[in-house]
């Protein structure tokens, strides 16, 4: 199994953090790894979305966890490597939270696609806290 995980705290209210988060759609505007993107439904546990990184082929992820303003986990399976990227929100104030990714990869090329899962966590999440900051003030 490969595991990571990174936060960072944003000053705004987990509900605006969540806003950002639950609307997977715009995921694009504030992530850069990110060229396209479906969702199949709404957000909640069971809806499939499928995303393409820019110069890679798109894959089908599903959600398997969707709790609002707290937490939404997403799973991914390529040729039998499992990959589950946990989203938390920590509410630290009224106006202020921790965000952390984590991520549990299993399977046979777990070590490889670790790396390339996580690389850009810490600019992913520091585009959301820059937009989660900007609109909350």
């Amino acid at each position: 199994m490969w595991t990571h995980e990174h936060s960072t705290e944003i000053n705004a209210t987990p509900a605006r953090i969540w806003a950002l988060l639950s609307d997977v759609p715009g995921w694009k505007h504030w992530n850069a790894g990110i060229e396209d993107i479906r969702m199949h439904g709404p957000f909640a546990a069971g809806t499939t979305f499928t995303m393409k990184p820019p110069g890679e082929d798109a894959f089908t992820s599903t959600l398997i966890e969707v709790v609002a303003q707290e937490v939404f986990t997403d799973e991914t399976i390529i040729d039998g490597t499992r990959v589950v990227v946990i989203h938390r929100i920590l509410p630290l104030a009224p106006d202020r939270a921790k965000v952390s990714y984590s991520t549990q990869i299993t399977g046979p090329a777990a070590e490889a696609f670790g790396p390339m899962v996580t690389a850009d966590f810490p600019e992913v999440l520091g585009a959301l806290k820059r937009l989660a900051e900007q609109t909350a003030g």
